[in-house]
């Protein structure tokens, strides 16, 4: 009956008043200062994005790695052949081969003139001919060795290896495909995650670092600190990193739900206890004169404040007015 009456007195002006029961709390109304949030979306980003690139030109004949794959720093990720580099092993080989057996041959001949030359047989400037013709071989012959083990490190740089320790997000090759070097063979993500956001250009001067942000994930709220603000504003926007302890890095791109913090205002807030519904309508219980009166309110949004949820009252109340914040 107490509720009919009050509706149907909200058509007039003035306020209802009412005996209710014993008042257990009671709290004086003063505006409080409330942070203003911008809810924006930030993306999942890793520190590092590093290319896994091809050392020489050739054809991929192994792909050991796909999208998702955890590598560690210097995993073989492709293996690139290139049949030029066996041809020229074999040339290499070849003319090896052939220069060891005048090499064979040259050390016998200067054996034979260092004895004729002891019995007086040749000259000293033959002698020094066939010396001559040994130390030129075995010249030949090191450079060819340089050369084979030039070509066999190029057959080796064919194994393209991790840059460092990951997830592999990106393979923009096939098995099979020809490929230059210095192509991207994968993309290595490392480095841990973090959040890139951005946000309009009117917000910047409100934005600091080190100010906490609430990330809404999976039905949870937790806090993130604004790591880095980019001064370089594109298409009207800033960007920011914000730094998030445990943040699931399985999908880099994933957009998260987050709120910044861009002002203050003032707002008369009470606890959620301190309201009550009816009819479609919210009331809050006034103390005015020692009478206690229902006041029709239009609350706002629910504030966190020390760890306890208060409604912002939009109207009904005014700074100053005793509240009942709960009953006996």
């Amino acid at each position: 009956m107490r509720r009919a009456h009050l509706l149907s007195c909200l058509l007039l002006p003035g306020t209802v008043m009412a005996a209710l029961p014993a008042v257990s709390e009671e709290l004086t109304i003063t505006t409080q200062t409330v942070t203003e949030w911008k809810p924006v979306y930030a993306e999942v980003e890793t520190r590092d994005q590093v290319p896994a690139r091809a050392r020489i030109g050739g054809t991929i004949t192994t792909l050991d790695v796909s999208e998702g794959d955890i590598v560690e720093a210097g995993q073989r990720v492709a293996l690139i052949e290139d049949t030029k580099l066996l041809f020229q092993i074999e040339g290499i080989d070849a003319q090896l081969d052939a220069y060891n057996s005048q090499l064979e041959k040259a050390r016998d001949d200067l054996t034979r003139g260092e004895s004729l030359a002891d019995r007086g047989v040749i000259s000293t400037s033959s002698l020094q001919a066939l010396q001559t013709n040994v130390t030129v071989l075995e010249g030949q012959i090191t450079a060819l060795q340089s050369n084979r083990q030039v070509v066999a490190r190029q057959i080796e740089e064919g194994q393209v290896l991790a840059p460092e320790a990951g997830v592999v997000i990106d393979v923009p090759v096939a098995k099979g495909a020809v490929i230059m070097a210095g192509e991207n063979v994968a993309t290595v993500a490392s480095g841990g995650a973090y959040l890139r956001l951005g946000v309009s250009e009117r917000y910047a001067r409100d934005l600091a670092e080190g100010d906490k942000i609430e990330i809404s994930e999976d039905g949870e709220t937790r806090e993130g600190t604004l790591a880095k603000i980019y001064p370089l504003i594109q298409s009207g926007r800033v960007e920011a990193d914000v730094e998030v302890e445990g943040i699931d890095a399985s999908f880099v791109g994933r957009r998260v739900q987050v709120r910044l913090p861009v002002g203050t205002r003032d707002a008369l807030l009470v606890p959620e206890t301190a309201l009550s519904k009816s009819g479609g309508l919210d009331f809050v219980t006034i103390v005015s004169h020692g009478h206690e009166a229902e006041h029709v309110v239009v609350p706002g949004n629910t504030v966190i404040m020390d760890g306890e949820a208060y409604v912002e009252i939009l109207s009904g109340l005014s700074a100053g007015d005793v509240v009942v914040t709960s009953h006996e």
